[in-house]
């Protein structure tokens, strides 16, 4: 059976992040509502340095490329625009992709800032000095210090936990039950039947690699997900992909964050969805935000650090179907996912620093394990 549905009280985010035990990590495109905006005098706004709030506005323009669900990323460009008066216009691409496009530009990019999508991919572009290095005055408002980077590149902005999603329906049908824990995955009765994403493409795929070889060790857990590639019907670009296609059946098992199974349930009314968080354990990404290194509008760029670290900013988040769980002092967390019975506190001692330091190695294990993968692993 699924893990219970259950309200539950749910401590302070101070309070539950600083028992979660976590370490640093350290180590298709659209245009947002451009014009003035609604801001006024926006060098006035409260809370923010005038002197830097006046020097992005005289840059008049910020770009962003995102990797969050596209609605959150619309909504924190729209939210700036209105508090500053700045323009701004972006790009959703998937985590990985945008790496590889940051490696591509080489201190020449074409965004300004990213916003949303695990803090590995952002570590990665950080060790290669495609960020920019900045101390928000606002970093203070995370409400732990292991949810920033160690070297200025990067800020935490939410947390979400890793698992399974399922179409009780499908299952029900073939007589399957859904899946408990990461073993389960192997049932040959679910060949076919499950999706995952592009290791090449998606920084949630980085997260499940890392997170089998943690549980399994590297050897073992490569040889895992070799045998769960017999059951993979299909690997998609975006991490959040599989959870689009359980509700309607396409596929009966997602490999998926929990929070993007809440969103088809409370928002797409897809009541068929079943959650699972792994029974040993789960694992979970920290979303990020960072400035990059050269970019056009390295002002408005810094603004937007300070702005994303507000309860301003990610407190749309769950207005707009993102239900992750929130970092930011002051903030609201999603009741709505509390009460799913996705509880922030079952998570497994997850080990940041070997993530950090051997993602890259892991990605070029797994898929010289796979033969170089098929055109499920394709990037474009």
């Amino acid at each position: 059976m699924s893990k219970t549905l259950s309200r539950r009280d749910f401590l302070a985010a101070s309070g539950v992040l600083a028992g979660l035990g976590l370490y640093g990590c350290g180590g298709g495109g659209g245009n947002s509502g451009g014009g003035e905006g609604g801001g006024g005098d926006a060098a006035g706004v409260e809370g923010y340095d005038p002197e830097l709030v006046a020097a992005a506005q005289a840059e008049g323009e910020l770009v962003v490329i995102g990797t969050c669900e596209e609605p959150y990323i619309i909504a924190a460009c729209d939210k700036y625009t209105e508090l500053f008066g700045i323009k701004t216009s972006f790009q959703r691409l998937g985590g990985g992709e945008v790496l590889a496009k940051a490696q591509e530009e080489n201190g020449n990019p074409s965004s300004d800032v990213w916003f949303g999508g695990g803090c590995t991919s952002y570590v990665q572009a950080a060790n290669d000095g495609l960020l920019m290095k900045y101390s928000p005055a606002n970093l203070s408002a995370i409400t732990n210090k292991n949810f920033t980077s160690t070297d200025g590149t990067w800020v935490g902005i939410y947390f979400g936990i890793l698992g399974f999603l399922y179409n009780m329906e499908q299952l029900e049908e073939r007589g399957l039950e859904p899946p408990q824990d990461w073993p389960d995955l192997l049932n040959p009765g679910y060949k076919g039947l499950i999706w995952s994403s592009n290791y090449n493409t998606a920084s949630t795929a980085e997260l499940i690699l890392n997170t089998v070889i943690q549980k399994y060790g590297h050897d073992e857990g490569i040889q895992y997900l070799v045998d769960l590639d017999k059951n993979v019907a299909q690997y998609t670009k975006s991490g959040g992909g599989p959870s689009k296609s359980v509700g309607p059946g396409e596929c009966s098992i997602g490999i998926n964050f929990l929070h993007d199974g809440v969103y088809q349930i409370v928002d797409n009314g897809y009541d068929n969805i079943g959650l699972v968080a792994p029974s040993s354990g789960a694992s979970y990404e920290v979303g990020a935000s960072a400035g990059f290194e050269g970019c056009k509008h390295p002002n408005a760029a810094k603004l937007w650090l300070e702005y994303v670290l507000t309860p301003a900013c990610v407190n749309q988040a769950k207005e707009v179907g993102s239900y992750q769980f929130l970092v930011i002092e002051g903030a609201e967390q999603p009741q709505i996912a509390i009460d799913m019975g996705v509880d922030p506190t079952n998570v497994m001692d997850f080990d940041f620093a070997d993530m950090m330091a051997n993602t890259a190695q892991y990605k070029e294990d797994i898929m010289a394990a796979l033969g170089g993968g098929d055109d499920r692993f394709k990037t474009e």
